[in-house]
């Protein structure tokens, strides 16, 4: 058996042991109503602790820039490499031959 399977066989075991404490909990134990009460809390509070998370994540950050903003800048970057690259060539056209025939 593989370290994988070993794992999934594991987890499978301790959710059933875990399903049955439970059953047993709410349906024989005198706590059963603890045990919903609790229950529906757990339930709720993580969903609204999981809203809670969204909600600041979204509140704090930052909007993004505009796309045409990012155009804008794109295009002036792609004029300053246009503008460099024929300089250069300018400068190596310029520049006498130093080979030797």
């Amino acid at each position: 058996m593989s370290k994988d399977q070993a794992l999934g066989f594991g987890m499978m075991v301790a959710s059933i042991v875990v399903i049955l404490i439970y059953g047993w909990l709410v349906f024989l134990s005198e706590y059963s109503l603890l045990i919903l009460k609790l229950t529906g809390f757990v339930a709720v509070a993580g969903v609204f602790g999981i809203l809670a998370w969204i909600g600041y994540t979204l509140a704090s950050t930052p909007p993004p820039k505009p796309i045409e903003e990012i155009e804008k800048e794109i295009e002036e970057e792609l004029k300053k490499l246009e503008s460099e690259t024929q300089k250069t060539t300018t400068v190596e056209e310029g520049k006498p031959s130093t080979k030797t025939t």
